[in-house]
């Protein structure tokens, strides 16, 4: 029977569904199921495996090469970017994943980090605690203007969300037809445009660790002042201390953080910004997100170990 590898804590977490699809084909193998698995574990677990189960792990041809029996590695969330996929498919082994299965779950922590650093939910929260009674005033969103970069799943969803609060959408996606925005309800804008007339932007956009950010300290000193900026997306989209720095001088009015160039972000000076509102990444942490993506996940592991092709299969 096929041996599956489970190195990620958060799957199957809110629901036995997931691990019985695996089970149904194949020995199921958690070797510590409160934490992920540190790199010497995984290399050390690794040989037996047929199917591997992972989270932010680093699957790189170190990985692959530990794993003569592999056939797949399925990653327990939607992006693929800490998986060296041209490496695992130089060995045969397939490399699935979830697409869309955290999509709300984001876009909802999005609006929420908005609001909260719009409003100064945070240091406020933190004031009370201390013994304080503070009274700070923020924008409201409705007749604001939110920028989004990036217009799939989540940007559309995110879109909705602020149309109903009152706030005019313009979108940037190079990738798309005009009329999908249109479709939405939404402006198409170009890059700059975006940063330059929005009150508030938000970051959904794949991103490539070997990539400069997207968002230079050019690119933030042009939105507009007192603006905020939301990434939920990756961390290094963003020059973090041009930001922290834009934050200090007051330029731009405040951060919605979910996603970090380092994680955990020891050291980084968005820790000491002023109304930068800091989230663990916690942007696919809903249980209705967990259950669909442990089930794709799994469903396609299962297609994999028994002869059929994946649905959700990384290019």
């Amino acid at each position: 029977m096929p041996r599956v590898l489970i190195s990620t804590p958060t799957f199957g977490r809110f629901s036995a569904q997931p691990r019985e699809i695996l089970e149904s084909a194949a020995e199921v193998h958690r070797p510590q199921p409160d934490r992920a698995l540190r790199h010497e574990e995984l290399l050390a677990h690794v040989p037996d495996a047929d199917g591997l189960i992972v989270g932010m792990d680093d699957i790189t041809a170190d990985v692959l090469d530990a794993a003569p029996r592999l056939r797949v590695v399925a990653k327990h969330g939607v992006g693929v970017d800490t998986i060296d996929v041209a490496a695992a498919r130089e060995r045969g082994v397939r490399v699935v994943y979830a697409p869309g299965s955290n999509s709300r779950a984001v876009a909802e922590l999005a609006f929420g980090l908005m609001l909260a650093a719009a409003r100064g939910i945070g240091g406020s929260h933190a004031d009370v605690l201390g013994g304080g009674w503070p009274k700070p005033f923020g924008p409201e969103l409705a007749g604001r203007t939110l920028g989004i970069l990036g217009f799939g799943r989540i940007g559309r969803l995110l879109g909705g969300y602020a149309t109903a609060f009152g706030m005019d959408v313009l979108a940037h996606d190079p990738h798309l037809p005009a009329e999908v925005f249109a479709e939405h309800g939404v402006r198409s804008a170009g890059f700059a445009d975006c940063l330059t007339g929005s009150d508030f932007v938000s970051l959904h956009l794949p991103g490539d660790p070997d990539a400069a950010p997207l968002l230079d300290r050019a690119a933030l000193e042009s939105m507009r002042p007192g603006s905020i900026l939301v990434n939920t997306a990756r961390g290094g989209l963003v020059d973090e201390q041009a930001l922290a720095e834009l934050l200090h001088s007051g330029h731009l009015g405040g951060a919605g953080v979910d996603a970090f160039s380092v994680e955990p972000p020891a050291g980084n000076p968005l820790l000491a910004a002023p109304n930068a509102v800091l989230t663990s990444h916690l942007g696919a942490c809903s249980h209705e997100a967990n259950r669909q993506m442990g089930r794709m996940v799994a469903e396609d592991v299962v297609r994999v170990l028994t002869g059929a092709d994946p649905v959700h299969e990384a290019s």
